[in-house]
């Protein structure tokens, strides 16, 4: 592996005049083959073994997913959503995969208005949309994987039949959903020992959940959606009053997509389209390369002035007009355009603020998982999948291990808005997986972040870190965070100075300084040397990210 003085000297991206960075609380991941990073040590080492055994980007990824739906039952599964930004290392074209789920046939404005409901509810079960993790997985599989869904799921069979040994991590994020998982007879049974988290160290063993990934191995996303498991879905949302039918499990598909993108710093940056936020993230590229933030520094009240007041302007634009854009006219090309962000940045002022704060009513973690692999071919994958709030809806389907996203909480009652709720209408999604390419096609890094609404601006922050202040992926991704929150505030972690806090606060920010946490995102990230071709990781310990190279 080389040193640490050799790769930073052969990678083009870091400015020679810049100073070295203070060391990283983990090593740097490099190796010259092949790079894997997912939140968990479980899956990460599922995918670095899928490569060495000659498979490729895709058949990793998809073989981590699964096991990540096991080991982080709280945060993703198969009742889910993903998508997936695919880059082909032989032609260099980047593909876009939704694998986002629809709202269900009863899901109607009438059906709320006679409920006396003003907003979707943000758990339960009329919380659940479709779910269309598992028809992702095959529809990537299909189209650039080597290997068949019964295979890429064993790992995750094994370890839901078997079980896991609990983490720290995984031992505190049940412990804060106690309340919402006892609610849940099927959910207490599974993840509760005697009413509480089980403790780190024992054995988490999801048997119902082994069962149903049997059944998708053996039928693939036909017998889930079809099969057993979907008529057990059904029921479920029947019996409870729900808005999901067996019928619109039956007909759901994913959908293969164009990337959106914008340049930034003689670069590419793509995302993803609308129903997700990808958009807003690249607004915010647009609107930070209208200023010299290099100059400014890092942790200069300039800089994290006027990329907060930016990505309040990216996220006024998203709550108006980002929706599915099968059910409504999402401008893309304007939000994406330089000179909007011209006309945009001008409203920026830098002693004061000036933008107005986005809605509150979202703030949370966002309980979703990010994966990155790239192989010795230039095969890229980067992927995120999600339940949304932890837990989800907080409901399981009984005898299935299944449990239910809340996607469903993130439409509009507003019958003004794009977003509002309508059959077969997919939702707003926070979730933005990225990739950068180079001037010349070659990929430069593939990144993401779980996060719910602050993804974006954890995304600009890591870049950032790494194109303008010569950082390496590890420690572009530990650097201390801000995010801003609903209502204005303005989160930052400990390594702001004193003085910019107080200098920031007199501009009328409203700071709050808060220990790292999950609430900043856990970024993960692989960088390719332009000249070696080795791949660098960068891997957040704010959750339970790790990564691995060769």
């Amino acid at each position: 592996m080389m040193r640490l003085s050799l790769a930073l000297a052969a990678l083009s991206l870091i400015p020679a005049t810049l100073t070295a960075q203070p060391p990283s609380l983990r090593p740097d991941v490099m190796g010259p083959s092949g790079a894997v990073s997912s939140d968990h040590v479980l899956a990460s080492a599922v995918g670095a073994d899928v490569l060495k055994r000659g498979g490729n980007a895709v058949d990793a990824a998809i073989a981590m997913a699964g096991v990540l739906a096991v080991v982080r039952p709280h945060m993703n599964g198969v009742g889910g959503d993903n998508f997936l930004l695919i880059r082909d290392g032989k032609t260099g074209k980047v593909y876009a995969l939704n694998g986002s789920g629809r709202a269900g046939s009863k899901a109607t404005p009438a059906f709320f208005a006679e409920q006396k409901l003003t907003r979707v509810p943000g758990s339960g079960i009329l919380s659940v949309s479709v779910p269309g993790a598992v028809r992702g997985w095959e529809d990537a599989l299909r189209r650039f994987g080597t290997t068949t869904l019964r295979q890429a799921l064993q790992p995750a069979i094994r370890y839901a039949d078997q079980g896991f040994p609990v983490s720290t991590r995984l031992s505190l994020d049940i412990a804060g959903e106690v309340k919402k998982v006892a609610a849940d007879s099927a959910l207490a049974r599974t993840f509760l020992v005697n009413g509480a988290a089980p403790s780190p160290g024992s054995l988490l063993v999801q048997k119902e959940l082994a069962a149903t990934l049997r059944l998708i191995a053996a039928g693939g996303a036909r017998a889930y959606y079809t099969g057993a498991p979907a008529q057990k879905i059904a029921a479920f949302m029947e019996r409870e009053g729900g808005l999901v039918t067996a019928a619109d499990l039956a007909k759901h598909s994913s959908t293969w997509q164009e990337p959106i993108s914008t340049t930034y710093l003689g670069k590419k940056v793509l995302a993803f389209p609308p129903n997700t936020q990808g958009a807003t993230f690249l607004q915010m590229l647009n609107l930070a390369e209208l200023h010299d933030l290099t100059a400014m520094g890092r942790t200069s009240t300039d800089y994290v002035h006027l990329m907060v007041e930016g990505a309040k302007l990216a996220y006024a634009d998203r709550d108006k007009y980002i929706a599915d854009p099968a059910f409504a006219t999402v401008p893309v090309e304007k939000l994406l355009s330089k000179d909007y962000a011209r006309e945009l940045g001008a409203r920026i002022r830098k002693d004061t603020i000036v933008a107005e704060s986005s809605d509150d009513s979202r703030d949370g973690n966002g309980d979703t998982i990010y994966l990155t692999v790239v192989d010795k071919d230039g095969n890229a994958v980067s992927m995120i999948q999600s339940l949304f709030a932890g837990f989800g809806s907080g409901r399981m389907v009984p005898g299935t291990g299944i449990v239910l996203h809340n996607r469903g909480a993130l439409y509009s009652l507003d019958s003004s808005h794009p977003n509002l709720i309508a059959p077969g209408k997919r939702p707003f999604h926070t979730l933005c997986p990225a990739m950068v390419l180079n001037d010349d096609g070659s990929l430069f890094a593939t990144f993401g972040s779980p996060g719910g609404d602050g993804q974006p601006q954890t995304l600009i922050q890591v870049l950032n870190n790494v194109l303008r202040f010569g950082m390496t992926p590890q420690q572009a991704v530990e650097a201390p965070r801000w995010r801003v929150f609903g209502a204005g505030r303005l989160g930052v972690e400990p390594g702001l100075p004193d003085d910019v806090r107080a200098a920031l606060t007199r501009r009328g920010q409203q700071v709050n300084v808060q220990p790292p946490s999950a609430e900043f995102g856990g970024a993960q990230m692989i960088v390719i040397d332009r000249r070696s071709k080795a791949r660098l990781v960068g891997s957040d310990w704010r959750r339970e990210a790790y990564g691995i190279a060769w």
